[in-house]
């Protein structure tokens, strides 16, 4: 965090702004996504205007944000993006393939200077060329424009001017405000915001109006500054509601002048309807005559016309007041919490999971009808503990859209260089998945789709010829079934070619037969190494990838599914359990150890008859279930379990079904279904062959749970 008080320099004793710094760097983060998003759903033929306002209003927050902790960088930059949105939805420039180019190219930016204020270590992000090409841009040019000057750093906190070279030598004028604050629910908090203010280097001076006394509710000061009423109202409102921050003339009196905030209806002008943010500078606000006036931000801030009154008439019962109000009630109905906080929530309900389960077991022995209050008591306690565990669990749910997002810019980019035509379709954004598994999934799902747009969608004329359309289709689904949830990358592309695949496969002298299924060859891809592009690019062609993605999602539980139609595309499917914390499982047990097996594993379980189980090779076994053949695995062997009574040895088979393959396990008994709450081994002991954690039962014993694809993959050698 080094760089932020180098860059802000707004550290001292009055008051630390560097409390403010991270909901600053989260509301920033939120709107540059926002912003790169709208970006990328424009229609430039067809641009809406209420789009181009919301990606302007992004770009804004932004630097409002900015320029009040003294990021002067960040605010340089998204104030040359405001200027260029601001030309586009006054309809004064025409959007093109450029801009977004170049707006897209500043949100990456922003994201970089952003990181390098967090202290994440990274160089200082050279922005002077993009600054000059939306310079150029602003201007008509289709290019940066050498007379561009460098920016002028004026206004609040470095807010960052433009300015032509002629209006920079210009001095800022400087002006009197009555500013008033309120109405707070503690008047005295206003003093906070006056400190705040008087931190802040450049806004001029401040001083109280009503000697300290609140009037109605409200605080009134007189400010002397040089700033606009834009970096004013951005100041004061990023710390209290907007709509309790006015701007007004400086009257004589105790300020119930004409035009006040808290002045009568009778002596306000009917001007004051025309709601929150309608003041001079304010973009959009009609002139006097009913014509656009002239971009104002050409000029030093807080210069104005001499016919126009430096005000700011923020009544809070006109239309344009309504959106505001409308946002904040959104706001409030959030609440930010440490994802520390939510797992240290989580781990004390599974231990209160632990906890349930150990006074179920020992209630086991209790006479119902003695202990009729207590039986009916740890009833009520199992019910409301599952409840309970739910609802935590539902904390750290987010939907996909947040994964499904990066992808759009991300195609575009990829799109472009390879001189494709892609359309992106989204599917079931708003399913849940953990916030832990999220992070997880998505670089895997990065690689499918990137794999999906490079190998799989062809080139315009190759698609024409083949009567497609010009545009390939690559379709995100995410969707629950049972307790998983199944997220499926599709194209519209050429597909996989078997024959292919079995000729790269024997060139790399993998053990391969024309017998292999179809599910079969197309597993190959998987393979380390293994690679169809026939030359190496940037973009692929190395074989890694694809052995990584099924590595990774398989160390989280799940699967990976290929189906392929030559010609007609490709899916592939990843199926992952919902959560890594608590798990449905069936207990097994073998001599007096206990074993949990995943519920969304298990297929079936049977009694072992007299001939079922067959030798094969030596020492491979298999039973035969209906008509297929399985091998078996005797769990009593493979963990070495000593064996103390032989009367119930290994009588039951249980099917288990995982990456695609099933296996028999040989275990003595079912002990039962329940849920448990999932600990990791490796961390906390170390890493064991086929074992995938671990839990505590409700008699207090420890009981490994088994990992299902491991077995499997044991299996097969």
């Amino acid at each position: 965090m080094g760089d932020l008080s180098n860059d802000s320099g707004q550290q001292s004793a009055g008051i630390d702004l560097s409390q403010f710094y991270q909901v600053f760097f989260e509301e920033a983060g939120e709107n540059l996504e926002t912003m790169e998003r709208m970006l990328l759903n424009l229609d430039i033929a067809r641009a809406d205007e209420e789009e181009l306002n919301a990606i302007f209003r992004c770009a804004h927050s932004v630097k409002g944000g900015a320029a009040t902790f003294g990021f002067s960088d960040v605010a340089e930059l998204t104030h040359q993006m405001e200027t260029l949105l601001d030309k586009l939805r006054r309809r004064e420039l025409q959007p093109t393939a450029a801009m977004v180019d170049v707006l897209l190219a500043s949100g990456d930016a922003l994201k970089a200077q952003l990181g390098r204020h967090q202290g994440s270590g990274v160089a200082p992000v050279d922005t002077t060329a993009l600054l000059a090409s939306m310079r150029g841009l602003v201007n008509g040019g289709t290019a940066p424009v050498a007379a561009a000057a460098a920016p002028v750093m004026t206004g609040a906190a470095g807010a960052v001017v433009a300015a032509p070279a002629a209006a920079a030598a210009a001095p800022a004028c400087q002006r009197a405000l009555e500013l008033t604050v309120g109405p707070l629910d503690n008047p005295a908090a206003a003093d906070s915001l006056v400190e705040l203010f008087k931190e802040i280097t450049n806004l001029g001076t401040i001083e109280p109006l009503d000697a300290g006394r609140a009037a109605d509710g409200m605080r009134r000061f007189k400010v002397l500054t040089t700033s606009s009423d834009n970096d004013l109202i951005d100041l004061f409102g990023f710390h209290v509601a907007r709509e309790h921050v006015r701007l007004a003339p400086l009257g004589e009196g105790y300020g119930f002048h004409e035009g006040a905030p808290g002045a009568p209806a009778a002596v306000r002008p009917a001007t004051a309807d025309l709601g929150y943010g309608f003041f001079d500078e304010a973009p959009g606000m009609p002139a006097a005559d009913g014509a656009t006036p002239a971009d104002a931000r050409g000029a030093p801030a807080g210069s104005a016309p001499a016919s126009a009154p430096a005000s700011a008439l923020a009544s809070t019962t006109g239309a344009a007041a309504r959106p505001e109000k409308a946002a904040a009630a959104a706001e409030s109905s959030t609440l930010r919490v440490s994802v520390d906080k939510v797992d240290q929530l989580i781990n004390l309900v599974g231990e209160l999971v632990i906890t349930q389960a150990m006074l179920a077991q020992n209630s086991k022995g209790i006479d119902a009808a003695l202990h009729q209050q207590m039986t009916s008591g740890l009833a009520d306690l199992e019910r409301n503990t599952r409840d309970l565990q739910e609802a935590v669990m539902g904390i750290r749910m987010i939907p996909m859209s947040l994964v499904f997002n990066r992808f759009p810019r991300m195609l575009r980019d990829l799109a472009g260089k390879l001189g494709k035509k892609v359309e992106l379709v989204q599917v079931g954004e708003a399913t849940e998945l953990d916030k832990g598994l999220v992070e997880k999934i998505t670089d895997p799902l990065t690689h499918l789709v990137r794999n999906s747009c490079d190998h799989g969608i062809e080139i315009p004329a190759d698609r024409t010829a083949k009567g497609k359309t010009e545009h390939g289709t690559i379709t995100l689904i995410a969707s629950h079934q049972g307790g998983s949830i199944v997220i499926e990358v599709r194209d519209d592309g050429k597909g996989l070619n078997r024959a292919k695949l079995l000729a790269k496969a024997r060139e790399r002298g993998l053990d391969v037969s024309d017998a292999m299924t179809d599910t079969e060859v197309y597993s190959l891809i998987f393979a380390p190494g293994f690679s169809t592009a026939d030359e190496v690019t940037d973009v692929s062609g190395r074989g890694v990838g694809m052995d990584v993605v099924k590595k990774n999602i398989t160390a989280l539980g799940g699967t990976v599914e290929i189906d392929s139609a030559e010609g007609y595309g490709m899916t592939v499917r990843v199926r992952l359990p919902l959560t890594l914390a608590i798990m449905d499982g069936m207990s097994v047990g073998v001599g007096d150890e206990c074993y949990l097996l995943p519920l969304s594993s298990v297929i079936e379980s049977f009694l072992v008859q007299a001939g079922m189980i067959k030798t094969i090779g030596g020492n491979g076994r298999v039973v035969q279930v209906r008509d297929e053949y399985m091998p078996v695995i005797d769990l009593e062997r493979l963990f070495g379990v000593p064996r103390f009574k032989a009367d119930n040895a290994g009588n039951i088979m249980v099917v288990v079904e995982a990456e695609g393959g099933r296996v028999a396990l040989l275990v003595d008994e079912l002990l039962g279904q329940q849920q448990v709450v999932v600990k990791n081994l490796e961390s906390n002991y170390r890493k064991v062959d086929d074992i995938s954690g671990a839990t505590i039962m409700g008699d207090g014993r420890v009981a490994l749970i088994l990992d299902v694809g491991s077995l499997i993959r044991r299996s097969h050698h």
